[in-house]
């Protein structure tokens, strides 16, 4: 169709950080989400790994996947899931994967977890700005 060529000569045009791409209505809901919590913009749809990730933080070393039925609903495509989480843990980093449930329904429990996730893993990046124990009283 002619107006694909459009498309793609617009996209080219635009930097990576003001256009990022998304495979899936779901990503699309989830970018909000991950903004609320106070995330910077992620790379999106970038290969890390062996696997194309939707969504990755490199500062903080954090991967997010999110799970919708029609790449995830059969025990193959969960057991891929698996192999995919692995080898981002095994690389260092922490992959967090939400349900299409989570993400459409569940906003709040999503942004609570993202924002434990970054305070522990931004506590690492910089240990003096890690929280001290209270002394005994």
């Amino acid at each position: 169709m002619a107006w694909q060529t459009g498309v793609v000569k617009l996209r080219s045009l635009l930097d990576l950080r003001t256009f990022t791409l998304t495979d899936s209505q779901l990503e699309r809901r989830f970018k909000p989400i991950a903004k609320a919590a106070g995330l910077p913009p992620p790379l999106t749809q970038v290969p890390l790994n062996g696997y194309r990730v939707d969504f990755y933080w490199p500062d903080l070393g954090l991967v997010v996947e999110t799970d919708g039925l029609r790449y995830h609903r059969t025990p193959a495509q969960q057991a891929r899931a698996h192999l995919r989480a692995q080898a981002h843990s095994a690389a260092g980093l922490l992959p967090l994967r939400f349900t299409h449930g989570q993400v459409a329904y569940d906003r709040s429990y999503v942004i609570a977890t993202l924002r434990k996730v970054t305070a522990q893993r931004s506590r690492r990046a910089n240990p003096a700005r890690a929280a001290k124990p209270s002394s005994p009283t």
